[in-house]
């Protein structure tokens, strides 16, 4: 296996383990082992990035390789990535600089982008998707050009629940056609590493990134800002990250978020072609029992995500047997305190709340064995559906 796992039933024996299939990758991503390797290496040292002395020079040539790593993965130049501590953070910065003004956020957004236009924007609005999980270009161009003028509008790339990937190129085009100055983000969380990304020809002002999602470590992301764009920033204080983030970098971090990126653009057609291979091999399975559907189907998705919705059965139920069979997936984001509950995505897409809607999401270690592992407990469980 790809890392030692404990048993369910003995969770402080860690060598006390049986077969695991993890399938929550969009939640977290397993650390890459040479990642692990480099940051423990680092973490040997000692040095802070703002020292002139050369354990402060040492400790900044790690940051600059990784900034140049992370740029490459999305097409950029280094001088265009910030680090900070995750997309969360950076995510809230961009919605709180524009706080002031109309801002125009899809209705399938991550909670960072919705809970701080929530509670910090003067004005909102929702832009609808159809029930393929797409924004629909028609309603957004209504919306765009009714009422003032935005400031910014917030699309994320890949939604981290169903995997469909937004037409972001073509909304930023439709958005700086009608104004150039209004300010375009996308959030490209789910999508690094798992597709091919290129900010410039995407139209963003702004991009958000977070290492664990693709094999780095937690607690560790970036902003990407176009030429000329200044960065929004959120912490103040000394000069660190060309004084757009201050406080002193997490060395360590920051550099295995650039092991990981390096990793993850020299492996892309693979991870494509292989995890690609197992979503498809589950999926196929699951659609074989006509009460269960697939969410997304029709729209063009991250090659890793499934999610799926099962009649008659209940979310919390289901992800509870699967872990009791050492199967873990989730009911959607896993951003709300481990709460299983209806999902804002689900809801957009137009599906009955009261059917159990579950995703699936592999990664860099999934194995033939694990979806094996999954098709012969979800046999188990979908005979017992059929029988009531």
């Amino acid at each position: 296996m790809w890392i030692k796992e404990y048993s369910a039933c003995n969770m402080n024996d860690m060598t006390d383990y049986k077969i695991q299939s993890y399938m929550d990758y969009n939640a977290t991503c397993p650390i890459r082992e040479e990642v692990i390797e480099y940051m423990t290496e680092i973490m040997q040292y000692t040095g802070n990035a703002s020292s002139v002395h050369r354990f402060g020079r040492r400790a900044r040539k790690y940051i600059e390789e990784a900034r140049m790593d992370v740029a490459a993965l999305v097409k950029v130049k280094a001088n265009q990535v910030i680090f900070n501590s995750g997309a969360t953070e950076g995510n809230n910065a961009v919605v709180r600089k524009y706080c002031k003004d109309r801002i125009l956020i899809s209705a399938i957004e991550h909670p960072s982008i919705f809970r701080p236009a929530q509670e910090f924007a003067t004005k909102y609005e929702i832009i609808e998707v159809n029930n393929d999980g797409v924004v629909d270009i028609t309603k957004f161009e209504n919306i765009l050009k009714t009422g003032e003028k935005p400031a910014l509008v917030s699309i994320m790339l890949a939604n981290n629940e169903s995997g469909i990937i937004q037409p972001v190129e073509k909304i930023s085009k439709i958005v700086k056609e009608y104004d150039e100055n209004i300010i375009m983000h996308i959030d490209a969380v789910q999508a690094a590493g798992k597709m091919e990304i290129d900010f410039e020809k995407f139209g963003a002002d702004y991009m958000t990134l977070s290492a664990h999602k693709f094999g780095g470590p937690q607690g560790v992301g970036a902003i990407i800002s176009a030429k000329g764009k200044i960065p929004p920033k959120i912490l103040f204080g000394g000069g660190q990250e060309r004084r757009q983030r201050a406080g002193t970098e997490n060395i360590a971090g920051i550099a295995g978020f650039g092991v990981a990126a390096k990793i993850a653009r020299n492996n892309i057609d693979y991870y494509q072609k292989n995890v690609g291979n197992l979503r498809n091999k589950i999926e196929n399975e699951l659609k074989k029992y006509d009460f269960v559907r697939i969410l997304g189907e029709n729209s063009p998705r991250i090659c890793n995500t499934i999610l799926f919705s099962i009649e008659n059965a209940k979310a919390e139920t289901m992800i509870m047997n699967f872990d009791l069979e050492n199967i873990a997936l989730s009911n959607g984001s896993a951003c709300s305190s481990g709460a299983v509950q209806t999902s804002h995505v689900i809801e957009a897409m137009g599906e009955n709340k009261d059917n159990a809607a579950l995703r699936i999401s592999l990664g860099w270690a999934s194995t033939k064995e694990n979806v094996d592992h999954f098709i012969s407990v979800w046999q188990k469980i979908a005979n017992n559906i059929k029988k009531v």
